[in-house]
């Protein structure tokens, strides 16, 4: 474990159709799957997992985002497949949408279990407007003690 921590969670899918504010292809290159979640601050390629009411589920940071609502907080875009079996939820393909849980976000705890090799802060997440994930962070986080 290199960090660990809580914050709020919003959802996303980009399958590069254009539909429900589809943006095109995550950031990282790779076409949108399950696990692939995106942070305004982490560095590409970050892995480790998510817990929501005891449920848990591994992510990759592949994508940037949110972008303005990282700036109230939300500082998790995770793939909108995976909210949906940690919320009880169903995704919808026709509309990229989570049906049957009420919410856009959630407060889920966080485990960051390795760190990407690109820019972006090796530390807590800060908004997308601070314009971390566009450098290369020399001082990350120390890695926890238990």
């Amino acid at each position: 474990m290199l960090l660990q921590g809580s914050t709020t969670a919003s959802y996303f899918w980009d399958d590069a159709s254009g539909r429900a504010g589809d943006t095109g292809l995550p950031a990282i290159g790779k076409p949108m799957q399950k696990g692939l979640f995106a942070s305004p601050s982490w560095p590409l390629g970050t892995e480790g997992y998510v817990v929501y009411k005891d449920k848990e589920a591994p992510f990759f940071i592949g994508d940037r985002g949110p972008g303005i609502p990282s700036d109230s907080g939300v500082m998790l875009d995770m793939d909108a497949k995976t909210f949906a079996e940690l919320t009880g939820g169903t995704f919808n393909d026709s509309t990229l949408m989570v049906q049957g849980f009420d919410a856009g976000h959630i407060e889920i705890s966080y485990v960051i279990t390795k760190w990407g090799d690109g820019p972006g802060k090796k530390n807590r997440p800060v908004p997308f407007s601070a314009g971390a994930w566009s450098k290369y962070d020399q001082n990350p986080a120390p890695t926890p003690t238990n």
